[in-house]
């Protein structure tokens, strides 16, 4: 493979997708290749935004609470043409018009009912995507950090995971492929390698084998990070032998 051929192996390695051999050699390129390093960073950023995106649809216990209301609501009364009397004045009439009016009224509620409870997820829905696109950005930034440097590790399983630590923006991002579903009611947990103490550094999702995860706090003094599984909502501190163990590149 020639230094040309390497120089095309940019967005294969960023979306990990090398073989070992190509990746060793496509490493010791970008050792001395600062724009091939940077370009890895870029790519490697637009693919953890790429699958950090999620899409928003309507809840499906909507139809079900508007076909409810919709049972509450009386059917207006077959209308009947008035019957005039001497006079002027009319007779019967009024009691279809008052269940009209009713009926109006039930459906105004119904439908005011509705509509805020569509306003209210419409608003958790817009928070959660913003919510999503800050933590996009914050990965993005991490790996396209000019500092930023990475470690890869492949674990008995044959899941993928790379650390990219940025020690000017004092933060890491752990990039897992592959993995396994954790057991039900377990969770993959992050944690910062402290001196051999280990400290929470959150939670993967259990439902996706491939991930980019912003690890939460600050690098500080950490010489490492490790992933354990444990029960759902994370621990403490570890209970459980090491899936994977990472030090963090000088």
């Amino acid at each position: 493979m020639t230094t040309a051929d390497l120089h095309t192996l940019t967005g294969a390695y960023a979306l990990h997708a090398l073989a070992d051999d190509e990746r060793e050699r496509f490493e010791r390129h970008t050792a001395a290749c600062a724009d091939c390093a940077q370009e890895v960073r870029e790519l490697t950023a637009t693919a953890a935004r790429l699958g950090l995106a999620v899409t928003t649809t309507p809840a499906p216990a909507l139809k079900d609470h508007v076909m409810r209301r919709i049972a509450t609501v009386r059917q207006d009364a077959p209308r009947t043409p008035p019957r005039s009397v001497p006079g002027g004045l009319r007779t019967r009439g009024f009691r279809p018009a008052r269940w009209a009016l009713a009926a109006c009224v039930a459906a105004a509620a119904a439908l005011g009912g509705t509509a805020v409870w569509q306003h209210e997820r419409a608003q958790d829905a817009r928070q959660e995507a913003r919510r999503v696109e800050r933590r996009a950005d914050d990965v993005a930034a991490v790996l396209a950090a000019p500092d930023a440097v990475s470690r890869t590790t492949t674990t008995a399983s044959g899941a993928r995971g790379t650390v990219v630590v940025s020690r000017s923006r004092d933060r890491a991002v752990f990039v897992g492929t592959r993995m396994a579903k954790p057991p039900s009611g377990k969770v993959y947990q992050l944690w910062f390698d402290d001196a051999g103490t280990m400290r929470p550094a959150g939670l993967m999702d259990p439902g996706r084998t491939t991930q980019a995860v912003l690890m939460e706090g600050s690098v500080d003094d950490a010489s490492g990070m490790g992933i354990t599984v444990e029960p759902a909502g994370g621990s403490s501190e570890p209970t459980s032998a090491p899936v994977a163990l990472l030090s963090f590149p000088a």
